[in-house]
């Protein structure tokens, strides 16, 4: 059975506009810094595998270090964490521009910028998976809503940092990023969330075993982190250095920020059939929608004329988003509350630790194979994920559920 009619709670509230801005300006700024990067070092003379490399030092850390940010976010709070992540990442993104400014940057520095960037993601991306449930009564209503809002930020930033790098310069890009991370920092402190309570009679080694033990119980839950480590590295990692020497030498740098805007359209597009359509097995339904998916990297492999090209990426745009909303729902709505920093932060730590792995190789892997054979690679392998995860019982099979599940699964 599947209810097609949004729940009447309330969601536009104080808090959850606070934090829908918060969160909109933070993605609005990480997808900028991607695109910025890729072609600023692209424009630079950097190559490639140099893309590759700076983009995956930056998933690198984030991976490493997201367990410790859940860890601390449920030992302390979330907020102020995140908070302090956003000036740290304010602080990086202003030093890049700066140097940018006076000259060319070393291809250290640049590492070491992402490897900042990373650390301080990691410190603020567990929270934002806790917050929903304290700011909204729904929360798949509110993981539409906020899908939407990414596939929006996800549109505007990658052609906003586009024009700014073709029209301006790459320290302009880095300026703008920065200010988007000022704007999440005062929307999180305004919030009124309610008291914390946490347990910190247990030390982080301790917390780190009960948050693993909570996450190794659900096989759902494991058993998706597993497909999304072939996906991560098959797909995720390479799509953008790969994809943007595919498109850029097809149809120049403006193509390659139209292709990825098209991409935050078919996010908002399934965010918003995400927030009317509620499967009574979400995985399953976002598993369907995940079908959608490998027609990024087939567009990026096929660089067909740029109007099929931008309907590819915005296709895969929707079976992402909608499995996305399906995913979120359910890791928050089925572990307890006073664990779900940590179970996030395995999750998270998880789905992506491959990624930095895929962008590592996607320079020798370019020149082993060439660009177009590894994208279409790319798109069989994201297939086969999206087929795994229809055959997976306790993935096709997990139910919807409001209210958090104790049990294992």
């Amino acid at each position: 059975m599947v209810t097609t009619v949004a729940a009447p709670a309330r969601l536009w509230t104080r808090n959850f506009g606070l934090y829908f801005t918060a969160r909109t300006m933070a993605v609005l700024g990480d997808t900028m810094i991607p695109v910025a990067t890729a072609v600023a070092m692209l424009a630079l003379g950097y190559g490639v595998g140099a893309v590759g490399l700076t983009l995956g030092a930056w998933m690198a850390a984030f991976a490493l270090f997201v367990v410790f940010g859940g860890v601390f976010a449920d030992r302390f709070h979330p907020r102020p964490q995140m908070i302090g992540a956003d000036a740290l990442r304010c602080a990086v993104q202003a030093a890049l521009a700066g140097y940018l400014w006076l000259g060319r940057p070393p291809l250290g520095v640049l590492v070491a910028a992402a490897v900042l960037g990373g650390l301080a993601t990691a410190l603020f991306q567990p929270g934002l998976t806790s917050l929903v449930p304290q700011v909204a009564a729904d929360p798949q209503q509110a993981n539409g809503v906020l899908r939407v809002s990414q596939g929006i930020a996800a549109m505007a930033g990658p052609a906003l940092a586009g024009t700014l790098v073709a029209s301006v310069s790459a320290a302009s890009v880095f300026a703008a990023t920065a200010l988007t991370f000022v704007v999440s920092g005062a929307c999180l402190a305004a919030l009124r969330l309610p008291p914390f309570e946490a347990d910190r009679s247990t030390s982080t080694l301790e917390n780190l075993r009960t948050g693993w033990d909570e996450f190794r119980s659900r096989s759902w839950l494991w058993t998706v982190i597993l497909i999304w480590w072939v996906l991560g590295v098959s797909v995720w990692g390479p799509i953008t250095p790969v994809g943007a020497v595919s498109i850029i030498d097809a149809h120049g740098k403006a193509a390659f920020g139209w292709a990825e805007s098209a991409f935050g359209v078919g996010c908002v597009l399934g965010g918003l059939l995400a927030i009317r359509i509620r499967p009574a097995r979400p995985l399953l339904g976002g598993a369907v929608a995940m079908l959608l998916f490998p027609l990024m990297p087939l567009s990026a492999a096929l660089v067909p004329p740029v109007p099929l090209l931008v309907l590819g990426y915005a296709v895969s745009g929707v079976g992402w988003a909608f499995w996305g909303v399906q995913w979120a729902t359910s890791v928050q709505t089925q572990i307890p509350e006073d664990r779900l920093n940590r179970v996030a932060a395995y999750e998270i730590a998880g789905s992506i630790l491959a990624v930095p792995l895929g962008q590592a190789v996607a320079g020798p892997a370019t020149g082993l194979l060439g660009a177009h054979r590894l994208l279409f690679a790319g798109a069989v392998v994201g297939l086969g994920c999206a087929v795994a995860l229809l055959l997976v019982r306790p993935v096709r099979r997990l139910p919807r559920t409001l209210t958090p599940d104790v049990r294992g699964a």
